[in-house]
């Protein structure tokens, strides 16, 4: 087997000053209530790279009495959205003049590749900010035709303080899918980014801050999901959550909603994403998709595509190339631009992955390629491919969360659908055929939220996300994510003499 390592021992490149590690209260950096801080470590070596203050329920009560001042009180709501989007604008602008800095924020915070989040992530946080800077002026309701002898209107208003709950997987882009349409909206918000990635966050309030964004809007509270995130979610005085994670912990941001004021709670959860391969695919063209929608970002995406189903007539060919080109994926220092794949988030999530392997090889699946640990140091774990892999194995249900492929067989468009419906997730699917009946039978016959015909990872501002099933609910991008952030309120006056009706 080729040897997928290159150079991840983290030591040739220059660490940067981390500027933000406290707490982001009212427009302040602040110590938490306690004082207790917590460790950030680099994924590349394991070691320690920065301590950020620990928010517990005492900070999030702070954070939350900021945020209901400035929505009950501030600025914000009561601009036009006009003028938010002005604020929302420069905030964009203030990031791309920091691409550099914030990219590396999350290649040390989280292994991920320097240049994707130069030439992706973060042009791609500004550009969702934009996306709804320009919609901040066009959010309104509809006049209604009464039967009675009244006029009826509706409006839409922001639905008040916001939770936001972000995963460790894509620190910076999910924190601007989130607060973004918030800020639209004309919400205030406190969001409580992940324990293994706070510093991009912070930075991000740094900037919100130089763009003119009002004190109290944007409030960061770093900390762990039992405590500081458990709070938020059972905060009496906050009106919605918005939490991006595992099914297992929105369960618990469902509960805490419910036992507290019956907030509203949207839910972007895990996957276990098909891509269905037809015989008249281009065979070369489907082994590179499928390589990239499950090794991009080691697999620690909800929408990889971790379940790869081939049809019969080019199975063979597929496995073959498949094999050969994992080989060429390099796995090493994620500021290395020539590597492939970084390190695991951190040793937890290493050794998960690691079990699943394992799992995969007992239950009688066949390893095709990697398997094993990579490097001396740091989470590195070699671009992993398993064959005759059934639907019942933990392997095929189970979402993973790194770079682990199942390859597995069908004959039929029936049997790839029912293979395709058979997991309790619904993220994403990708359709790889140039039969237009095809492509139009199996997107509409999968359950999942997106599905990508030809392509994959085809994300884009405009293109509303999320699940199906057990994968969540409620969409990010689009303008349907605004409406998660706004109320109707219908308003009905007599009318008198009128007219018409």
């Amino acid at each position: 087997m080729a040897d997928h390592c290159n150079g991840n021992s983290g030591g040739a490149f220059k660490m940067p000053a981390i500027k933000f590690t406290k707490l982001f209260i009212n427009g302040q950096f602040v110590d938490s209530v306690s004082r207790k801080t917590f460790e950030t470590r680099d994924p590349r070596t394991g070691e320690v790279m920065a301590k950020v203050a620990e928010g517990d329920k005492e900070d999030v009560d702070l954070a939350v009495k900021a945020a209901r001042e400035a929505f009950d009180h501030g600025q914000w709501p009561r601009m036009s959205g006009y003028e938010r989007g002005r604020l929302m604008m420069k905030f964009a602008d203030l990031i791309e003049e920091h691409i550099e800095e914030l990219a590396m924020l999350d290649s040390l915070d989280a292994g991920k590749l320097l240049k994707m989040g130069k030439s992706m992530d973060i042009p791609h946080c500004a550009n969702m900010l934009r996306y709804y800077a320009g919609a901040a002026d066009k959010i309104h309701g509809e006049t209604l035709k009464l039967s009675s002898q009244c006029q009826g209107y509706t409006l839409k208003e922001p639905i008040g303080v916001v939770g936001h709950i972000i995963p460790w997987n894509f620190p910076s882009t999910m924190f601007f899918l989130k607060v973004s349409p918030a800020l639209a909206a004309g919400c205030t918000m406190v969001v409580k980014p992940a324990e293994q990635t706070p510093l991009s966050a912070l930075y991000f309030a740094h900037l919100a801050k130089q763009a003119g964004i009002p004190d109290g809007t944007i409030n960061v509270v770093n900390g762990f999901g039992a405590t500081a995130g458990a709070a938020l979610c059972s905060h009496m005085d906050v009106d919605k959550i918005s939490f991006t994670g595992s099914t297992e912990v929105g369960r618990l941001v469902m509960e805490a909603a419910a036992r507290s004021n019956l907030k509203p709670v949207s839910l972007e959860l895990g996957g276990k994403s098909p891509i269905i391969i037809f015989d008249d695919a281009d065979v070369d063209m489907a082994v590179d998709l499928a390589q990239k929608a499950i090794f991009y970002n080691k697999g620690e995406i909800c929408v990889a595509g971790s379940r790869i189903y081939v049809q019969e007539g080019i199975y063979d060919e597929f496995v073959k190339k498949a094999a050969e080109s994992a080989k060429g994926w390099v796995v090493g220092d994620p500021l290395d631009p020539d590597v492939h794949q970084g390190p695991q988030i951190d040793k937890k999530q290493f050794e998960k992955v690691l079990q699943y392997i394992e799992h995969g090889k007992r239950e009688g699946a066949t390893l095709l390629t990697g398997g094993k640990p990579c490097g001396e140091k740091g989470f590195y774990i070699e671009p992993t491919i398993f064959t005759d892999v059934k639907e019942d194995m933990k392997i095929a249900q189970d979402e993973i969360f790194g770079p682990v492929m199942s390859l597995m067989k069908f004959q039929t468009i029936e049997e790839a659908i029912e293979k395709a419906n058979a997991t309790r997730y619904g993220l994403a699917a990708g359709v790889l055929t140039r039969d237009l009946d095809i492509a139009n039978r199996v997107s509409r016959s999968v359950r999942a939220g997106t599905i990508w015909i030809n392509c994959y990872f085809a994300f884009d501002p405009d293109a509303p996300f999320g699940g199906f099933k057990m994968s969540g609910f409620g969409r990010d991008c689009g303008l349907n994510a605004i409406e998660k952030y706004l109320q109707v309120k219908s308003v009905v006056t007599p009318l008198y003499s009128s007219p018409w009706l």
